[in-house]
């Protein structure tokens, strides 16, 4: 009787009318056609060139999309760039992930051991990428990697750079390295346990469990040792902290607080950057290049940052990301949170930061991207404005600062 049942309701599918699916965008399969020869030359065959291209059509409800007629997206989404410090470094959910790190610090003991003897990268800072990136694989990436990195390709404000990491996730497909069923990634084109894009994983992503296979998907010791791999290639050195948090002294000059601007850090000290909690460092560590890091300007913690802090920041260029991951990785240690909290500032719209990039740009002050984010170079050309007009110097993007630019023209 069910299989009846079953045979009926097929019959009753095939008859009922299919529903209308969107047209095909003949620009777009155009695009795809166009980049067989760079496929060809990366290796990837002819056959799967056209089952992983076949009926593909764009996602145009991602982020960071330029389409014709429609307002650009950007990419306002990104937590690290829209939420203020105390939101996105979250206390609970810093203790939680530290709290869940030192049990797998426990369960991956001997891999961590040995990814830190290879490459020198210490075992929570590798956990704290992978919490953060994936919620230490709990979180499933939502999206099918071939369609957002053809869309990235062919819509996006980083159009170069995605048609290449288009086609080396064909390639990956092609080289069996991963399946399309398993190639999930973020709406940046992100993919793994711990976050690589295909040119990434053909640049840094190792074998560390002896298996055959570079598998940053499911094995835990290939995606850590990945990695530590992708930070030692990018200049990581052993031994070195990410930053320290330190007390600045009370006429501090926040518009300093950029990369360019280094120091030694016992001449940080000398000058009154006192680290926090009575910190004693080494000789070696007093040595040590550091550049001076106000997140919230004037307001909140204060970090000297050593070149491991700008290696992390290659990894996922947000000064949050980068502070999220090392006190992650600190407190898998130490329960200590940052000595200073962060003040409850608001965060301009990403739109108002763009004003203001434009504003300090027009009057000289600033010469970088105009890209929405308040990042290093953004915080000391504000205070510089500040400065030279008269402004209390805290380097902060409020609105009354936004104000008082707009105001200028």
């Amino acid at each position: 009787m069910l299989v009846r049942i079953a045979c009926v309701l097929g019959l009753l599918l095939i008859l009922l009318p299919l529903p209308a699916s969107a047209a095909p965008d003949p620009a777009f399969t155009q695009f795809i056609a166009s980049l067989w020869p760079e496929a060809k030359a990366q290796g990837v065959s002819r056959a799967t060139f056209d089952r992983e291209t076949a009926d593909l059509e764009p996602d145009y409800k991602l982020p960071d999309l330029i389409l014709p007629g429609r307002p650009a997206t950007g990419a306002p989404s990104q937590a690290e760039f829209v939420q203020v410090p105390a939101d996105y470094i979250n206390e609970a959910s810093i203790a939680r992930l530290a709290a869940e790190g030192q049990k797998l610090m426990a369960k991956y003991r001997a891999s961590l051991e040995a990814i830190e003897k290879r490459f020198g990268v210490p075992a929570p800072i590798v956990l704290a990428i992978w919490g953060r990136e994936t919620d230490y694989g709990r979180y499933t990436l939502p999206y099918d990697g071939v369609r957002v990195l053809a869309t990235q390709a062919y819509v996006g404000r980083r159009k170069d750079q995605y048609r290449n990491e288009f086609v080396l996730a064909l390639k990956l497909i092609n080289d069996g390295e991963v399946t399309r069923k398993d190639l999930r990634v973020s709406w940046a084109g992100a993919t793994g346990l711990t976050q690589f894009l295909p040119s990434e994983f053909y640049e840094h992503a190792v074998d560390f469990d002896g298996d055959g296979r570079k598998d940053i998907w499911h094995s835990v010791p290939d995606a850590l040792a990945s990695a530590a791999a992708q930070l030692v290639n990018k200049g990581w050195q052993k031994g070195l902290r990410w930053a320290y948090e330190v007390t600045p002294p009370a006429n501090v000059d926040c518009t300093s607080g950029v990369p360019e601007v280094t120091k030694p850090l016992d001449e940080w000290r000398r000058e009154g950057f006192v680290p926090v909690r009575g910190q004693r460092l080494s000789a070696a560590e007093q040595a040590q290049e550091a550049s001076l890091l106000q997140p919230e300007g004037i307001y909140g913690p204060s970090f000297l940052a050593t070149k491991n802090y700008f290696v992390i920041k290659e990894y996922n260029f947000s000064d949050l990301y980068v502070l999220f991951v090392g006190h992650l990785a600190d407190r898998m240690v130490s329960p200590l949170p940052f000595a200073r909290p962060w003040s409850a500032a608001k965060q301009l719209r990403t739109q108002d930061v763009e004003a203001m990039q434009r504003g300090l740009t027009r009057v000289g002050l600033y010469a970088d991207k105009i890209d929405g984010k308040a990042g290093m170079l953004t915080r000391s050309a504000l205070g510089a404005y500040q400065k030279r007009t008269g402004l209390k110097v805290d380097c902060w993007p409020s609105e009354a600062v936004l104000h008082s630019i707009e105001q200028a023209r």
